[in-house]
Formats: C-alpha cells, structure tokens, sequence
C-alpha cells in the first residue's frame, strides 16, 4: 500500500517557536507518513484537534482504499443521515472545541442551535433517558461499551435527528465530532434504515479519535476517561469552562497524544490479527 504523506501543524501564530517531528503511524490498512510542526510554548487541549482529526481521516482512507481493491465501496453519500440518528459520544477535547465554534457563530444561527439543543434534551428527558446520560457524562469511572449498550439502543429508538442537522445535512460538517467522521458502511444505504440489523456492514475504523482523546484528557488532568453524549456536550462544557483554560506545552501534548493513536492502533491490530 502506497504510503499517505502529509504536512500537518498544530495552529501556531507566526512568532510562535515550533519543533519538527516526523512521525510514522502503522495502521492495519498501511502507513501514514506525517511531519509536523508543534509549538513549544503552551497551548489549550483543543490546539492538538485539527492534527488528531486528519490523522484519523487519513487512516480512514487507508481503509476504505483496502476495501476499495477488494471490490468494496462505501454506499455513504451527502443527504443519507440514517445514521444521525444514533448516539454520538464525544470527548472532552471535542466538546469544549465545539462550544467554542458554536460561540463564534452570529448570534442569530447561535441562538438557533442552542434552541435546537435544548429541545433535544427536553425530548430525551419526555423519553426517560436524560438522567441516565448525565450520568454517562459526569462518571467518575470508565464504563464498558457493554454497560453503555442499553443506553445506546433506548437513545436510537427515539429515531430523535442530531440537532445539529439541518434538512439531513449536518450544519458543523468541519466540526463535527469524530465518531461521525468514522461512520462508513459499505451495504446498500436501505439497510442503514434500521441501524441494528446485521446487514449493516461498516467501515472498520483503525483508531477511535473520541477514545485517543478521552484518554489523552484523562492522562492530562488525572481524570477518569468520559465520553460525553453529543446532545449534552455543549452544557457540559459551560459547566467545565475554568478547566479548558488549561494549558500544556505543545510538545507534551504532542506527545502524550501520539502515544495514545500508537497504543490503539497496536491494539487494533492485534485483534484483527487474533479474529483471522
């Protein structure tokens, strides 16, 4: 496989003194191959995001090139949003970073998606299972994807839309949570009606940015691994805002985060090597 070679930078100003880096990332589907620049002064969690995102994107490539040659293709396409109707978790890194894209917004479209947000909760709390996601969201122990499952299955039978989807487009594409940007199937997009069913085949993701980065954030602050779901993130985040005035020097961000993309990626591996 043909190695992804990119040129990323962690944002930067133009007086900011940045070290090089050129990483090398072996993910089940092939290399990325990637330079970066990264700040050595101190920087918020949100600062490493754009690089965490692309390399996520990349290796997505990687997959779907690989299905590609088998003679798979993704069915996802602009206007399917079956999917935007599941539970979305997000990682702490990722909610504070959409509080502050929501802030920037006009104050028009902002207090429209504010509105649309708390309508969600109001549906969820109507439906029984808001309690139970603000408990998800302010754990203070990591919970299996078994204990979560009920949650996950109660939430999608709501059928309830993201709230950020706007006539089944999202409205954040650029923004939108990772989970989002790893969701790829490769059956027909009639299966997607009922996300449960067998027949849905997705995309195999090599590494799960909102875990990388939940685990990123716990080894900064000493903290428990949380998800967040998406509905209640931007709440969240108010509630947390000193904490996201915290600041780490670029390098050890850089650091502690590709130390995590690498522990998962082996991980991966070795369970697709261990399932044949």
């Amino acid at each position: 496989v043909t190695p992804i070679r990119t040129e990323r930078w962690v944002p930067v100003s133009n007086h900011t003194a940045v070290e090089h880096f050129e990483i090398s990332l072996q993910t089940p589907s092939g290399e990325i191959s990637t330079a970066v620049g990264v700040p050595t002064s101190f920087v918020p969690i949100t600062a490493i995001l754009p690089l965490m995102r692309s390399l996520g994107e990349e290796a997505q490539v990687l997959e779907q090139r690989r299905l590609l040659q088998a003679g798979e293709r993704v069915s996802c396409e602009k206007g399917c949003a079956a999917c935007c109707r599941m539970l979305v978790p997000i990682s702490v890194p990722e909610a504070f970073a959409l509080t502050n894209t929501i802030d920037r917004l006009d104050q028009n479209e902002r207090n429209r998606l504010l509105s649309k947000l708390d309508l969600a909760q109001q549906q969820l709390a109507r439906a029984g299972i808001l309690k139970q996601l603000s408990s998800l969201a302010d754990s203070s122990e990591p919970l299996s994807d078994e204990a979560i499952e009920p949650l996950n299955r109660a939430y999608y039978a709501l059928r309830m839309p993201c709230p950020f989807l706007d006539n089944e487009t999202c409205s954040i594409y650029a923004d939108r949570p990772a989970a989002c940007r790893e969701l790829a199937v490769t059956s027909p997009a009639t299966e997607c009606q009922d996300m449960t069913t067998p027949t849905v085949q997705p995309v195999p993701v090599a590494v799960r940015l909102s875990t990388a980065l939940s685990l990123l954030w716990a080894d900064l602050t000493g903290t428990a691994p949380r998800l967040i779901p998406l509905p209640l993130a931007v709440d969240w985040a108010r509630r947390h805002k000193e904490e996201q005035t915290n600041q780490w020097a670029g390098t050890e961000l850089f650091e502690k985060a590709m130390d995590k993309i690498w522990r998962y990626l082996s991980q991966e591996k070795a369970r697709r090597s261990n399932a044949g």
